[in-house]
């Protein structure tokens, strides 16, 4: 089987390698990351992707504070130091001296990082009137799910290296969300530089950060490349060039690896896992991850405005066929939308169960006896909550025919898919999210708060006071045991009113070459490539 499967794969390269544009050449020391799907943009605080993410944020940016990937704990970046006030409504960070942005063919820095740049990155998405906060769609989905503009009443420079924050209240997940990838910082220098030649949607585009790798340049489904960051505060990269290949097919992906055109390869499929484990020239790394993929409803579409419809179509579902078939093993089902190691899990949450006729029976009382329409959409691309959308689909899609719901399958082009996510066109979706901080939060607000239904980030398009209201309880202590309390209650009453039905906890895998080291999956999402090497 193991034969037949490889020669499936060097065939689907024959067949699709004359559609996959040319590479540059890339050097010797350079290394090349097959990656599942064109960015959408270039700036971080413009997404909740993970494909763009991946191939962006740790790659060009920094951000004041980082998470440590192995104890979840927060650590300095460009912010060597931090202090808050006794009533935790305003924060100081020390900035890092000398640490240089970008030298590219487009920008020239006259100075190193300094609190203008901090201040300039905040105030773009905080401040409506800012001349760059309507550029590249005056969009901030992350950030607004969090409420961040209610929250910040000011970003100050105090001195050329320092910067405060001054809130409008307590809020204890606000240093990890100030670690998250979408706070990476932007050179106010560059954006000033835009403005004046009249292009400032540039910034977006054309990128400057501080980051160990510069932006050198892009074809849209093909390649990003960039080349090392040579004053790079962290530390030289050791790769002199990094090329990010855009390869949606997986099987095409794995085929490059195995062929040696590829040095690391994005989400491998799970059935694809045994083969790359056999071979002595890749390895495959695996981590534990802060995720959950999950199918969600558009709540304010009937009859998915229905409690006893939603749970009626979670029940009509087999999840351990799912997980078998999709994950072949490599998930855990998911009891709540907080994987099992956040401190805030509910350990006496119930596993819904697999009850079909049970199901039947809530439709029939929620008024549809015959069951009804829909659609069912289908991510297009493979994330680590999610491996296989498609997959996951089809089998939802005869479970459900079971209860006599007739469920159509929808997939798009990814960005077009994402955009019409957002404006609510759906009437449910396989997806789901990866954790960008240890905080429990981060699960709850991006996903289900109103804000993040008011933005497009909220796939469930749910606002319920109730609920908002246990989460701003939460984020107005500081005592563990006292938040827990209010997030054991959030969890209770989304089991009422499943506005999503989360599925699975998944592992993240990558394939790379044995030649290659270095490259860092954070459990809170992202890669590194900062101290990624290649023996040659």
């Amino acid at each position: 089987m193991n034969v037949v499967f490889y020669g499936s794969l060097l065939s689907s390269l024959c067949l699709l390698s004359a559609c996959q544009p040319q590479l540059p050449q890339t050097l010797a020391e350079g290394l090349v990351y097959c990656a599942e799907g064109s960015p959408e943009s270039f700036n971080p605080q413009h997404v909740t992707s993970g494909t763009t993410i991946d191939i962006v944020s740790q790659q060009l940016y920094d951000r004041l504070l980082d998470i440590n990937p192995q104890s979840g704990e927060l650590e300095a970046a460009l912010a060597e130091r931090w202090r808050v006030s006794e009533d935790g409504r305003t924060y100081w960070f020390e900035l890092k001296p000398q640490v240089q942005f970008h030298h590219t063919g487009y920008f020239s820095p006259s100075r190193p990082l300094q609190a203008a740049d901090v201040v300039f990155t905040f105030e773009r998405i905080l401040d409506t009137h800012h001349p760059y906060h309507p550029i590249g769609g005056g969009d901030y989905p992350y950030f607004e799910s969090v409420d961040l503009r209610s929250l910040v009443t000011a970003v100050t420079a105090e001195t050329p290296l320092t910067v405060r924050f001054d809130l409008s209240r307590p809020d204890s997940s606000f240093l990890s969300n100030l670690a998250t990838d979408f706070a990476s910082i932007l050179s106010a220098e560059y954006a000033a530089q835009l403005l004046q030649q009249h292009q400032p949607e540039l910034l977006d585009s054309q990128p400057v950060g501080t980051g160990p790798f510069m932006f050198r340049d892009y074809k849209k489904d093909q390649f990003v490349r960039y080349y090392r960051h040579p004053e790079y505060w962290g530390g030289k990269a050791q790769l002199s060039q990094l090329v990010f290949d855009l390869v949606p097919d997986s099987a095409k992906r794995m085929a490059m690896l195995l062929t040696h055109e590829c040095d690391v390869v994005a989400y491998p499929r799970h059935a694809e896992l045994k083969l790359v484990t056999e071979r002595p020239d890749v390895e495959v790394q695996s981590q534990i991850s802060m995720n959950v993929g999950f199918w969600a409803f558009n709540t304010q579409k009937a009859p998915f405005n229905n409690a006893k419809v939603r749970k009626a179509l979670a029940m009509a579902i087999d999840r351990n066929t799912i997980l078998q078939a999709v994950y072949f093993g490599h998930a855990d089902l998911a009891r709540s939308v907080l994987p099992p190691t956040s401190w805030a899990f509910d350990n006496n949450a119930e596993e819904l169960p697999y009850e079909p006729e049970l199901a039947k029976q809530l439709l029939a009382e929620a008024g549809y006896p015959k069951g009804f329409h829909m659609d069912i959409w289908a991510m297009p691309v493979q994330r680590l909550y999610n491996p296989n959308a498609q997959k996951m689909a089809e089998l939802m899609q005869a479970d459900l025919a079971r209860i006599g719901v007739r469920a159509r399958i929808v997939s798009l082009e990814w960005n077009s898919f994402r955009r019409k996510l957002s404006d609510n066109e759906h009437d449910s979706v396989l997806i789901g999210w990866s954790a960008d901080n240890a905080d429990p939060d981060n699960f709850f607000r991006p996903l289900l708060s109103c804000a993040a239904a008011q933005n497009g980030s909220n796939r469930a398009n749910w606002c319920d006071p109730k609920f908002d209201n246990l989460l701003n309880q939460a984020l107005l202590t500081a005592d563990p045991q006292q938040r827990r309390s209010f997030y054991l209650a959030a969890q209770h009453y989304l089991a009422e009113q499943m506005p999503l039905f989360s599925i699975a906890h998944s592992k993240r895998f990558q394939a790379q070459s044995v030649k290659v080291s270095g490259v860092v999956m954070s459990p809170y999402g992202g890669v590194s490539m900062a101290k990624a090497e290649k023996d040659l």
